[in-house]
């Protein structure tokens, strides 16, 4: 078994169905994954500049725009002039946002628990064990992808 092949076939799907349970589970609505990446970051980092956002979660400044459009118009993002720099903006999450977000992770976290707790004890506790190599992984592959 290559372990590289596999983990990346497993990927995508494994985030897909954590999204669809967690939709599902509390009728939340069907946001896209890049939003809901820049929610997280505003939540953790904002405000942000746009420039920044788009560092943050790895894409360009332009997606981050159009993300930032639709975000808008639906209360998700605040767009600001920056202190100082009235021709600069950052964004910020909306008090709304942010409660969404927190529905997202209760109900992923409550899916996830759900789904495990069927597992085999041994799948749960090698599953366990692996959480620490799966953060090396992450932090080993944003070391090495480069930056829009």
């Amino acid at each position: 078994m290559d372990t590289a092949s596999e983990l990346s076939r497993l990927l995508g799907p494994l985030r897909r169905a954590v999204l669809r349970a967690t939709r599902s589970a509390e009728g939340l609505p069907d946001l896209p994954e890049a939003q809901i990446e820049l929610l997280r970051a505003l939540a953790a980092d904002g405000p942000l500049s746009p420039q920044a956002a788009a560092r943050r979660i790895g894409v360009a400044t332009s997606t981050v725009s159009n993300l930032v459009k639709s975000m808008k118009a639906a209360g998700l993002v605040n767009r600001e002039p920056a202190p100082g720099d009235q021709r600069a903006a950052v964004l910020t999450a909306s008090p709304a946002a942010l409660e969404l977000l927190d529905r997202y992770d209760r109900t992923s976290s409550a899916a996830l628990a759900h789904a495990i707790g069927e597992l085999p004890a041994n799948d749960r506790d090698t599953l366990t064990a692996s959480l620490p190599v799966l953060a090396r992984l992450l932090t080993a592959l944003e070391s090495h992808t480069p930056k829009p």
